[in-house]
């Protein structure tokens, strides 16, 4: 690298130095867990972040089954789905969720919080939420991830 030059290098996804993380959900609020993930999936704990690329990493949610919620938002929240016909807004309890498709939550929540684009969706790929605490990407060697630390 010339050290006379002054030119801004932007990361692009090429450049990216991807890596497998895995995080244990257990005995963490969901909304945090979110917004810790959704800043490992964007990139932004790296040095080489460009908010128009996917330079985050990928990230293995396991033990999504033991996630909590803070205050009384286990029994008040609700996720609404739309089918597109009239009458077809359909509610769905955290308590009932959490209880037959605990990984839909943290997809959820985590999703929200990605950018409503092309980004996003691709961005959105580089999860994987698993409940209980078998995964299928060995092969990938994921590294263990305290979220405590990160702030």
């Amino acid at each position: 690298m010339d050290t006379l030059s002054y030119k801004t290098i932007s990361g692009n996804t090429e450049t990216a130095d991807k890596k497998w993380f895995i995080v244990d959900a257990e005995g963490q609020t969901v909304g945090r867990l979110a917004s810790k993930v959704a800043k490992i999936i964007r990139g932004k704990y790296k040095t080489c972040f460009t908010p128009h690329a996917d330079c985050g990493d990928n990230v293995i949610v396991i033990n999504a089954e033991r996630i909590s919620f803070s205050g009384t938002k286990l029994e008040d929240k609700e996720y609404v789905r739309f089918s597109g016909y009239p009458g077809g807004q359909h509610f769905t309890a955290a308590k009932d969720m959490l209880k037959n498709h605990p990984e839909r939550l943290i997809e959820k929540a985590v999703k929200g919080m990605l950018p409503k684009n092309t980004l996003g969706r691709n961005l959105y790929r580089n999860l994987k939420v698993y409940k209980g605490s078998e995964h299928k990407h060995e092969a990938q060697q994921p590294t263990s991830l305290n979220l405590d630390t990160l702030k």
